[in-house]
């Protein structure tokens, strides 16, 4: 009975655990962080004398000291969110130079994972771009360790007294911004049915719910074709009119945009006039980033299962030169043309890369 009990409890806790919702996990991602960061103290050389029996004058043998700890950031593909930095970092400091011209050891390095895609600022400058996993930057330098007596050392001066301190570490401010690094982003209002999208094209399992908002961070998926090649789509929450003003949360939805090497703009078809939305994206992203919207691009119409999508897309076909792939993210139709589309702009960027 106990036993019975026990796996009961386990399970609701997983139920529970599963049933996270997207609102609750906003506190757990975070894409901007302010960070002091200090680096270790160098050590103080050492200052003695050597002395052992009927050795009277033995000359100085006071080592120097080891240098501070760096701090370094580093990327790991494991970490999804900057949630886990901390304000304040500082490298350990070196030890004190010893006697018998032994040096002092040097600080360790402390290391601050952070996400794949991770950029740098100091003053509103970029410093470093980690887009790759195990790439390291050297946030704040540690000091260099002081110089002992033996050091000083010289034919005119053969009992030197003098030793230095260690240098204190470099000291910064730096800005860490999180943008996500996808291949693709879907990029629409909100309601226009991007996370559905993403649901029924990849492995993801964004929130989905029938009212604005339901995607308050970005989401990214995989999609898998038969020759193993992997395009990853991102999922970026809902611009709104004014978004590049930062109106609602523009300028931190807006910044995953910019990695991304194509854009898939999905527009609802069942409004009247699904054309205005198209320009309205567009106008937002020149606005945040000039050539933005000039990236590769198809505009997805989605919701072709309800009866005025049918009859505004011919409408929307007239208005606009770009391609439009029609499809419904519900029942899953005509999701075959997005992924032939979808790997053709994958190859073209691989490409021009190559």
């Amino acid at each position: 009975f106990s036993t019975t009990c026990v796996r009961c409890s386990k399970n609701r806790r997983l139920r529970q655990k599963r049933a996270i919702s997207e609102r609750k996990l906003t506190r757990y991602f975070v894409d901007h962080r302010k960070v002091r960061v200090v680096g270790g103290q160098g050590g103080a050389g050492g200052h003695s004398f050597h002395s052992e029996p009927r050795k009277v004058f033995g000359g100085p043998d006071g080592g120097n000291g080891g240098d501070g700890g760096h701090v370094i950031l580093k990327a790991d593909q494991q970490m999804k969110s900057l949630s886990s930095v901390l304000p304040f970092y500082q490298g350990f400091n070196g030890e004190r130079g010893g006697r018998k011209n032994c040096y002092g050891a040097n600080g360790a390095y402390v290391y601050v994972k952070v996400p794949v895609g991770t950029l740098v600022k100091e003053d509103g400058e970029v410093v470093a771009d980690l887009t790759r996993h195990g790439e390291e930057y050297v946030a704040a330098y540690g000091g260099a360790g002081g110089k002992g007596n033996r050091f000083f050392l010289s034919n005119e001066n053969r009992a030197p007294t003098l030793f230095t301190p260690g240098e204190p570490g470099q000291e910064r401010v730096l800005h860490l911004e999180l943008k996500t690094t996808a291949h693709a982003g879907l990029v629409g209002f909100p309601n226009a049915g991007k996370s559905s999208l993403l649901r029924a094209i990849s492995n993801a399992k964004p929130a989905v719910a029938a009212y604005p908002f339901t995607t308050l961070n970005p989401h990214v998926g995989v999609i898998c074709y038969q020759d193993y090649e992997q395009v990853a789509v991102a999922d970026i929450p809902g611009l709104i009119k004014g978004a590049h003003q930062n109106r609602g949360l523009g300028m931190a939805f807006l910044r995953h945009i910019e990695r991304c090497r194509f854009l898939l703009y999905v527009v609802d078809l069942s409004v009247s006039q699904p054309w205005i939305q198209l320009q309205d994206l567009k106008y937002e992203l020149e606005q945040y980033k000039k050539g933005l919207s000039e990236r590769p691009s198809v505009v997805i119409g989605n919701k072709i299962d309800l009866a005025e999508s049918r009859l505004n897309l011919p409408l929307l076909r007239e208005q606009i030169d770009e391609r439009v792939i029609a499809l419904s993210a519900l029942t899953g139709d005509n999701l075959e043309e997005l992924f032939l589309h979808l790997r053709e702009l994958y190859d073209a960027y691989v490409k021009t890369e190559q």
